[in-house]
Order: structure tokens, then C-alpha cells, then sequence
């Protein structure tokens, strides 16, 4: 389990930032369902930013699914269905591969059970030494019963192919 936590705070240690930025008061007044739905949301994301594997796990459906587009050939990229692909295979292949160095949350909302977060990052691919620069990232995430059900990961994934493939 240390090392789950240690990855997961590699993965996602710039989720931290996402805490202080995300509002469900932002002029638009939200139902019971939409509030548990963002609430849901924004611990999940705090959990992976802390490396709090345990309160990750425990907020993940047991149907839990990740959804990363992208090129192909990036290890991490693709559908990771459970919990166990999620911590021993996903998490790993992406700590190994890009090292993140900047992460801003620009934008939130919320609809029914559904979570989106929009903002920008840039990383440093490990196995290159190459920066993406600065690209945008989308997130949507399905939560079902108090559970995350789903993460669905959008980004700029030619900036991320470039700098894994070794492309200037």
C-alpha cells in the first residue's frame, strides 16, 4: 500500500491546487444531487492530490473505470477498468512517465451526477527529459451513490506524444 500511496502522490500531487479552486457558488444554484455529486468530486481529487490511497479506494466504485485519451503508444494511455488496473497498473505507468510541473483548475461545474474541472498543466516526460510546455486538460467525473463511477481525462495529448516520443 506505500507504494500505491507514493505513486498516487507522484500521479497526482498537483491535484492539491484543484481544492482551493474548485466553487459550487459560482452564481448558479445548485440542487441536492449536484452538490453530492461536486462534493463526491472535489475528495476525490483532494484524496489523490494528499496520495491518500485508502480514501481514494474508498470513494471508487467497485465498477470503478479510467479513461485517459491519447496516443496509444503512451503507456498510460487507454481504459483502465477497476480498482486493481487503476492502482497497479495505470498509476505506476504514468509516475514512470511524466512528472507533472504545473497544474491550474480554471473552470468547475456540475450537472446531475456529472463533475467537470477544465484547466491548463505542462510535465516533464521521465523517460525523454522533454517539457510539454503548457496544455489544457478536461475532466469529467461520473459519481453514482457517493461513489466515483467514472474519470474521463481529456488533454492536449499531441503535447504529451511529443514530449514522450521525443519530438521538439
Amino acid at each position: 500500500m506505500i507504494n500505491k500511496i507514493r505513486i498516487l502522490a507522484i500521479l497526482t500531487c498537483s491535484f492539491m491546487l484543484i481544492s482551493s479552486t474548485i466553487s459550487v457558488a459560482d452564481g448558479h444554484k445548485h440542487g441536492k444531487q449536484e452538490a453530492q455529486t461536486l462534493a463526491v468530486a472535489q475528495s476525490f481529487m483532494q484524496a489523490a492530490g494528499s496520495g491518500d490511497g485508502e480514501k481514494l479506494n474508498a470513494l471508487m466504485a467497485d465498477d470503478f473505470f479510467w479513461y485517459n485519451e491519447g496516443d496509444s503508444a503512451i503507456p498510460w494511455i487507454g481504459k483502465w477498468e477497476g480498482k486493481d488496473a487503476v492502482f497497479n497498473q495505470f498509476m505506476p505507468a504514468f509516475g514512470a512517465g511524466l512528472k507533472v510541473t504545473s497544474w491550474k483548475t480554471d473552470h468547475s461545474f456540475v450537472n446531475g451526477n456529472q463533475a467537470v474541472f477544465m484547466g491548463t498543466m505542462s510535465a516533464i516526460a521521465n523517460k525523454t527529459g522533454i517539457d510539454t510546455g503548457k496544455f489544457t486538460w478536461i475532466v469529467r467525473v461520473h459519481v453514482e451513490d457517493g461513489k466515483v463511477k467514472s474519470w474521463n481525462w481529456f488533454e492536449d495529448s499531441y503535447a504529451v506524444s511529443k514530449a514522450f516520443h521525443g519530438d521538439k
